[in-house]
């Protein structure tokens, strides 16, 4: 894809968040479902780790290399004309730099980074160490010339044994990802919890992404809680494989 058109699909992108409070980007894996969720009405997609994991045979928690992740998503962006975000897990070990490289070279024009350093045992960055992770990212994107949208990812939640207990902090962490960069900021595993999410969208200035189940949700409390941005994670291969199952289980020997 030529920097033309990724310029172009970036600002889009931005444009995209701006207009649509939340907006829902359809977490894909491969060209089919990609043209599937472009083909029932959205302007813009996200590849997830997870999904993209399971329909190559590898591992998520960067089972697979950056090399290898951009070899993946080339063709599945290639095979719509909308933008794309990719999930890049906690970056592969690369230099910030390489990431913006090697995303945006594929075409990609947003990306999910988080902070479980998944190369290194799992170990969760501090607060300071992640928000300089997307600072660079961000002055890498900006010294190409190309408006990424990062989507700044924080696990605190995920690994506390009382998501309230570490509220907070990972606020703290929230609005240092802003400060560093951040276009939009992703606490995971919050969705099912409404004060939890009123609390995030209040703290920040930037759209606050919620993981969503595209049958067990409902959009319109995802906007009444104030989030600005939703995607799926692997929820919906999780929902399509539950579908296939039901179909197929009366075919069965």
């Amino acid at each position: 894809m030529n920097s033309g058109t990724t310029v172009e699909r970036a600002q889009r992108f931005k444009q995209l968040h701006a207009e649509n409070r939340p907006l829902v980007l359809p977490t894909v894996w491969d060209v089919w479902s990609a043209r599937t969720a472009v083909g029932a009405g959205f302007p813009a997609l996200t590849i997830g780790s997870h999904p993209l994991a399971d329909s190559r045979g590898a591992a998520d928690h960067e089972g697979q290399t950056f090399a290898e992740v951009i070899d993946a998503v080339r063709p599945i962006i290639a095979a719509v004309d909308v933008p794309v975000s990719v999930d890049l897990e906690a970056g592969y070990g690369e230099d910030p730099a390489d990431l913006i490289a090697g995303l945006t070279e594929a075409g990609g024009v947003g990306l999910n980074i988080e902070d479980t350093v998944h190369s290194e045992g799992g170990r969760l960055r501090s607060t300071q160490e992640h928000a300089s992770y997307i600072a660079a990212l961000r002055a890498a994107a900006d010294k190409a010339g190309i408006p990424v949208w990062i989507n700044g990812r924080t696990d605190l939640f995920l690994h506390a044994d009382k998501a309230s207990d570490v509220l907070d902090e990972a606020i703290e962490r929230l609005r240092a990802l802003e400060q560093a960069g951040a276009d939009s900021v992703y606490p995971v595993t919050i969705q099912d919890d409404d004060d939890l999410l009123t609390a995030v969208t209040g703290a920040v200035g930037v759209p606050v992404n919620s993981t969503a189940h595209p049958v067990k949700h409902d959009l319109e409390r995802f906007r009444r809680l104030g989030v600005g941005r939703i995607t799926y994670g692997p929820l919906l291969q999780f929902a399509m494989t539950d579908a296939m199952k039901d179909m197929l289980k009366p075919w069965a020997p």
